[in-house]
């Protein structure tokens, strides 16, 4: 018999071989299911990677991508810090963007420099506010916080829906619901021909490691996240870090809308969260709610994104095949955290003991 027991401590090398053998594990399960549906699996691996790194056009499509899951995981993972779940990140960076668009739309004339940095507050305080309920609630009455933060996400996506139908509908749109282009002042510049988003990132990867490895409140949201009674007494104040940390949260997923809405899309719809979300919880644990390994780990989910599309129009591929293609490895990935937190060993009978125990 076999069971499974909880690992004490682990070192990064033998982490880091279990991640490389699930990886080595799911690309063979996946050869399996391309050659079944008569198709090359190397071909299909190469094309993914040349999809994603393959020319300069490739690459800056990879880190496009890469730049809201960055982002944004480094905002779940300063509320996961704290045992805070927050899946509200898609609700937050839509909320982020709608509150960055009313000054991209109602202020075009402003100058550039300044009406962005208007913009990218007003994404902050947007992201944050809608994060700032469920964090009241959490504190005060120690509500779900995994349940409202979900529901909200709904809420800020049909508001967007009702603004694109309604209010904010473009005229000039020949009756689709669309609202209007931003104007040149309110659109992101470009470094390389990526929008500035990628700079904005690093910059963020290096504040939030500080910030959570050397600052007194970082300090703070991670003993809290250990555990409450730890943090009463050592002098925490509960309400006031839960607050702050989920404000901190939602501010970076805000954002996230602001550089969507301005350096992507060019306008708010109801599509400028794409999944990112959703998709940044995955990368937040993968990099284990570290600023430099979600970084990392960002680029690779981006260019595991990038690649499945890519191998749809090269091959023809349905786009459910490029999903499943993608999943399988996701599902090893995930499912190697597991086998890093536990070990497997042989349970001994407890008839074998007592005959171990007479000896």
């Amino acid at each position: 018999m076999l069971r499974f027991v909880k690992r004490d401590e682990i070192g990064k090398r033998q982490s880091i071989a279990i991640r490389i053998a699930a990886v080595i594990l799911a690309l063979v399960v996946s050869g399996i299911y391309l050659f079944f549906i008569d198709l090359n699996p190397v071909q299909i691996y190469a094309a993914m990677v040349k999809g994603a790194f393959g020319s300069a056009y490739y690459l800056r499509e990879t880190i496009t991508k890469a730049i809201p899951l960055c982002i944004t995981a480094l905002g779940i993972a300063v509320a996961f810090k704290m045992q805070f779940w927050n899946i509200g990140a898609e609700g937050q960076i839509m909320m982020g963007a709608f509150c960055a668009s009313i000054f991209a739309l109602w202020t075009p004339n402003i100058p550039k420099t300044v009406l962005l940095l208007i913009m990218a507050v007003a994404g902050v305080i947007g992201g944050s506010l809608w994060a700032l309920l469920p964090a009241i609630f959490k504190s005060k009455w120690g509500t779900n916080e995994t349940i409202i933060t979900l529901m909200m996400n709904y809420i800020a996506l049909k508001w967007v829906n009702y603004l694109q139908y309604g209010p904010w509908k473009d005229p000039k749109a020949m009756g689709f619901a669309r609202i209007a282009s931003f104007t040149d002042n309110a659109l992101l510049p470009k470094v390389f021909k990526i929008n500035i988003g990628w700079i904005i990132a690093i910059v963020l990867v290096v504040l939030i490691y500080v910030f959570m490895n050397y600052t007194k409140k970082g300090y703070e949201i991670s003993v809290l996240g250990e555990s409450e009674n730890t943090a009463l007494y050592s002098g925490v104040n509960i309400k006031k870090t839960i607050v702050i940390s989920i404000l901190l949260s939602g501010g970076l997923c805000g954002l996230v809308g602001m550089i969507q809405a301005s350096g992507v899309s060019g306008t708010l719809a109801d599509n400028v969260s794409g999944g990112y979300g959703f998709t940044a919880i995955i990368v937040s644990w993968l990099g284990a709610l570290s600023a430099p390994i979600i970084a990392v780990v960002s680029v690779l989910f981006a260019a595991l994104i990038r690649g499945g599309s890519y191998i749809q129009t090269t091959f023809g591929i349905p786009e459910a095949v490029a999903q499943v293609l993608q999943s399988m490895i996701l599902f090893f990935v995930l499912g190697s955290e597991f086998f890093i937190r536990f070990k497997v060993e042989k349970k001994i009978s407890k008839a074998v003991e007592k005959v171990g125990e007479a000896v």
